[in-house]
């Protein structure tokens, strides 16, 4: 009898060490990952704060680049909305230009851009006409690539652009632009892009812009005259200011709506951060408490067999 005492206490002796010993590690495990997630919640809070002082910075510079570019919109005519658009004024041979950014953490406005994009391609091949991207900001350039059904359109990329945006950086985007798209002589130009409503809310949209023609039957501008230079050169000129001026604008719209997007994306991270502190504080306390209470089972499991001893 005092043998298999000896025994039963020996083992409950080891099997109250385990649970001990893998208790303490887990509140180890447990209390690391809240002063992680603490640290994250920490971080996503300064960066939330940083982008609402960027946001407003951009929203000034879009206030400024507005009244700028009115002037083009009774050639070009109003911005579209792409959600639901049937994109039946693609001209034949169109060069989509997808503004995204060269940073993430900024929720899903990049993977709207790449989506309506494919999407564009899809229904623009649909009908028989021709499609080619030329992409600007490192997070479309990446989506973009990985999409076997664009892939083979890319006809160039341009990242690592510098924000804010000038009139003269994006000029430069422009050139380049216009090089590329007098390879293969597009009938039009699309610029795709997030369009700033609030600080909650942007959408998708895009601007169509075609070129003039100096000759024939779709002949631009027969209102006026052209001196001294011919009506071509000025027209060429003048599509290349109307691009640049188009492309200023939703630059600066796009970047509005980038800071907008990472400030809420930074906000639901604090914010998801905080849910999950509380629940592993919890685990935490549960651990603890199953830790206490083994011990408490040590002792009375030890004093129960001294008291059997005697």
């Amino acid at each position: 009898m005092a043998l298999r005492a000896a025994s039963l206490r020996g083992l409950t002796r080891t099997l109250a060490q385990r649970v001990y010993v893998r208790g303490m590690a887990t509140e180890k495990q447990i209390a690391n990952q809240i002063v992680s997630t603490k640290n994250i919640a920490k971080i996503t809070a300064s960066m939330k704060m940083v982008s609402a002082a960027k946001l407003k910075g951009d929203e000034t510079r879009l206030a400024s680049a507005k009244p700028y570019n009115a002037w083009s919109d009774a050639i070009c005519g109003p911005s579209q909305q792409v959600e639901d658009a049937t994109f039946e004024d693609l001209p034949k041979r169109t060069l989509v230009i997808p503004l995204t950014s060269d940073k993430g953490l900024c929720g899903g406005i990049n993977s709207f851009i790449s989506r309506a994009t494919k999407s564009i391609v899809a229904k623009a091949h649909a009908d028989g006409k021709e499609v080619d991207i030329a992409v600007i900001g490192d997070k479309g350039r990446a989506q973009l690539v990985r999409a076997a059904e664009v892939q083979s359109l890319i006809q160039q990329t341009m990242t690592e652009v510098e924000s804010p945006g000038t009139f003269s950086l994006i000029s430069s985007l422009s050139a380049d632009i216009i090089t590329v798209a007098e390879k293969k002589e597009y009938d039009g130009i699309m610029i795709l892009y997030n369009s700033f409503v609030n600080a909650a809310v942007y959408q998708q949209k895009y601007k169509l812009i075609k070129p003039f023609e100096s000759a024939g039957d779709g002949e631009s501008m027969l209102e006026y005259e052209f001196e001294p230079d011919t009506k071509s050169e000025v027209l060429q000129d003048m599509y290349e200011y109307l691009l640049t001026s188009q492309m200023y604008e939703c630059f600066m719209d796009a970047a509005a709506s980038e800071q907008s997007s990472r400030m809420t994306a930074m906000e639901n991270a604090s914010k998801n951060a905080g849910e999950m502190i509380e629940k592993l504080t919890l685990q935490y306390n549960r651990a603890r408490q199953t830790r206490i209470t083994t011990e408490l089972i040590e002792i009375i499991s030890g004093a129960s067999a001294l008291e059997d001893k005697d």
